[in-house]
Formats: structure tokens, C-alpha cells, sequence
């Protein structure tokens, strides 16, 4: 395969990444928010889910946090499958495992500066003594970045395998 014919059916790495977002919006959704009841979108900013009015609250936030999780899986569902339609995609378990961890640790490391450090509207464990809080966001922030690393790594080295 010549090199434009290799750069048409490049693996759409925007794809793979939006996935990836959504993902991560998915897992802190579901098992932070809803399975260990760790903390909920707007536990810390004044509505903590002590009264039934404040669960309710939190509840749709989480709701509207997930939409738009599940938005950025259907876009990446849709670049994958535009750029697939029209010609064959070189891809390899490499380059969508890669690109999976760099949205997931994207999403951690912006959800995690964003919501716990810049606007404080909750922190990753809520059910811990408040002291040990920045400790739970430190952690999330080093986890979001390992895996943004480890998807680059990983995302280069697909990419090297598919140019032999």
C-alpha cells in the first residue's frame, strides 16, 4: 500500500478518543455516582444528598452529566463509521486501546480539574473524612494522567506497527 492509500485509511484517532470521553463519563457516572454513592454532581456546592429536595437535585445533574457522556459515544460512534464507510481503516487493537485511554484519562483529568479543584461542585469521595478528600482527587487526577500516557504510548506504538 502506498503512502496515500496508508493515509486515507488512517485509523480516525478522534474516534476512538470521543469514545474513550464517554467512557470515563460513563464509569465516574455509574460506579462513582451511582454504585458506591461516592459523591454526585453537586454533593460539595451546597446541595449535599441529605434531604430528599437535594437527591433530587444531584439526581438530574447526574442525568444531564450522563447525556452528555452518552453524546460523546455517538460521536465517536459516527466519525468511525463515516470514516469506515468510505474506505477500509487500518486499525489495530493497539490504536483503539490507546485511543480508548487517552479520552478516558482525558476525561478524568478534566472532569477532575474542572469539577474538584476549580468549581469544588464535588470531590471523588465524598464518604471519607473531609480532610482525605484532596487525597481521592489527587489519586483520580494521577489515574486520568497514567492513562493518558499509557494511551499515547500505546497509540504511537499502533501507529509504528501499521508504518512496518
Amino acid at each position: 500500500m502506498d503512502d496515500t492509500a496508508k493515509e486515507n485509511a488512517e485509523f480516525p484517532a478522534a474516534a476512538g478518543i470521543l469514545l474513550g470521553l464517554g467512557l470515563g463519563g460513563f464509569f465516574d457516572g455509574i460506579v462513582l455516582h451511582q454504585v458506591l454513592q461516592w459523591h454526585h454532581m453537586l454533593s460539595s456546592a451546597g446541595f449535599p444528598p441529605d434531604s430528599l429536595e437535594n437527591l433530587k437535585l444531584n439526581t438530574f445533574f447526574d442525568g444531564l452529566f450522563h447525556v452528555g457522556t452518552y453524546v460523546f459515544v455517538v460521536l465517536g460512534l459516527i466519525v468511525l463509521w463515516r470514516r469506515g464507510r468510505r474506505r477500509p481503516l487500518l486499525w489495530s487493537a493497539k490504536l483503539i486501546a490507546g485511543t480508548f485511554l487517552i479520552g478516558f484519562g482525558g476525561f478524568n483529568l478534566i472532569e477532575s480539574t474542572v469539577n474538584h479543584q476549580i468549581l469544588g461542585l464535588h470531590h471523588v469521595n465524598e464518604t471519607v473524612p473531609r480532610d482525605q478528600w484532596v487525597y481521592w482527587d489527587t489519586g483520580f487526577l494521577l489515574w486520568g494522567a497514567l492513562m493518558l500516557i499509557a494511551g499515547w504510548v500505546l497509540y504511537r506504538s499502533g501507529k509504528r506497527d501499521l508504518s512496518r
